[in-house]
């Protein structure tokens, strides 16, 4: 027997419910009272009816005597209502709304109201009546956690959440409470990730997978399927203990090894936002990791899009905007390194670069020349600091830096190759012919099909 919401009721009920809140409203609580238990006489299951019913009779019972409201021979057999409802979970219902037609501040009989719907597989009839039963018990503890299981019954989640946790600021260790969060944030995660299914069969696992030992070099999560048991369980541990990293580290993993960055990422930056995780340089490079991955799968989408819709202005337009937000994103964290490890000659050479790249010569100039006193980086910042000075027309000084690479012992590779030619580019702009001419031959004699050598000697020797 379901729940049954407002809206799959007929005709003729509808209209009562209608006219029960237009009475409600005016404060005639018999009218409220009668016509949502005419509905409910017919449809158990109707929780909004339930609910105003309940409010009704709330107010007819401030306006009456309540003590002569307290004077009813249905309270004392109450605890052996109890005992029957599974024998016949719908008398059990009905006496218990005898009771609370009575005193609707019964905690008990709303108690008993929930222990018939649940066997009535009436959850949210069940989590309406829990919650009534607070407001007048809220130091229950065992009232809360059937709330948190009604919630989860009725498939939401987020209030078995939201239970769970008052249930914990009442009893903050207390295992069944904890056991509560876990399972809600599992279902909440199933949910939200459409993994239908997920929770029961974690469920079904968790008692074999308790007593049993993986073999030695076995992997954690050898398929898809582990991998999200493991990641829902982190979730669920994340909600009992919400400042532990090692949970939030488990999570990114798992997402990361299914293949869903953005979740990794998003998660990665509530542990970065825990006092712990602030501090944390392992995750701070984690998310500049994962930031990075997605603005380059941003980038391969936009340019895949632009490959089925070749001329798209548009798209055009987006794959533009993906690549500038890319490379905005590699300054600001490269300056940031540099910032934060100054003497770090690699990073600064990264840093010339990509000013380089963006034809911020000036910039780039500074970081190059501390760069050069790495032995390491030395020629990608010679060479760096000669093109910059290329790009700012200071050729007789970008030949000095062109020459010192050039002098670097190595192959006539592509990347020397590189260095030769534009040292006699550099030449030419000086109005030096010879010398520039001397440095196409170096490159011709190797190989005559690079770049445009062979047209540059071919018109020196023709003249």
């Amino acid at each position: 027997m379901p729940d049954t919401p407002v809206s799959a009721l007929d005709s003729r009920q509808a209209k009562l419910m209608e006219n029960a809140r237009v009475a409600l409203a005016n404060r005639n609580y018999d009218y409220a009272v009668e016509a949502c238990g005419h509905v409910l006489r017919t449809t158990p299951g109707c929780v909004e009816a339930r609910r105003l019913w309940h409010r009704a009779q709330l107010g007819r019972y401030e306006a009456k005597n309540r003590l002569l409201a307290k004077v009813v021979s249905g309270l004392s057999s109450t605890p052996f209502i109890f005992s029957s409802v599974t024998k016949d979970p719908m008398k059990a219902l009905h006496s218990a709304e005898k009771i609370l037609a009575a005193d609707p501040t019964s905690a008990s009989a709303l108690k008993l109201l929930a222990e018939a719907a649940m066997a009535l597989d009436l959850p949210e009839t069940a989590a309406f009546a829990r919650e009534a039963a607070f407001e007048h018990e809220p130091d229950d503890a065992g009232n809360l956690l059937q709330l948190g299981e009604a919630w989860l019954a009725a498939g939401r989640p987020q209030d078995a959440l939201r239970t769970a946790d008052t249930l914990l600021k009442l009893k903050p260790l207390d295992s069944a409470a904890q056991n509560l969060m876990r399972k809600a944030a599992i279902a909440k995660t199933s949910r939200e990730s459409g993994w239908d299914g997920l929770t029961t069969a974690i469920k079904a696992k968790d008692g074999a997978a308790k007593g049993s030992t993986p073999a030695p070099g076995t992997p954690a999560a050898a398929n898809t399927e582990e991998l999200r048991h493991e990641l829902v369980d982190a979730i669920g541990q994340v909600a009992i203990e919400p400042e532990h990293l090692d949970h939030y580290r488990t999570i990114v993993e798992r997402y990361r090894s299914l293949g869903q960055p953005a979740e990794a990422l998003a998660w990665l930056r509530k542990a970065r936002k825990l006092p712990a995780g602030s501090v944390d340089m392992a995750l701070e490079r984690q998310e500049s990791e994962l930031s990075l991955a997605l603005l380059e799968l941003q980038v391969k989408a936009a340019e895949s899009a632009l490959l089925a819709s070749p001329g798209d202005p548009e798209v055009e337009a987006k794959r533009t905007a993906a690549k500038r937000e890319l490379a905005s994103f590699r300054l600001f964290e490269s300056r940031r390194n540099v910032e934060r490890r100054p003497n770090d000659l690699a990073a600064r050479q990264a840093l010339g670069l990509l000013y380089l790249e963006r034809g911020q010569f000036d910039e780039a100039i500074p970081h190059f020349q501390e760069a050069q006193k790495g032995s390491v980086v030395r020629t990608a910042a010679l060479l760096g600091l000669a093109r910059a000075y290329k790009g700012k027309k200071q050729y007789e000084l970008a030949v000095a830096q062109f020459i010192l690479v050039k002098a670097e012992p190595g192959p006539l590779d592509e990347a020397r190759k590189e260095v030769i030619y534009q040292l006699g580019e550099c030449y030419e702009h000086l109005d030096r012919r010879e010398q520039a001419i001397g440095e196409f031959k170096t490159i011709y004699a190797e190989d005559v099909i690079y770049r445009d050598v062979a047209a540059r000697i071919n018109a020196y020797y023709t003249k």
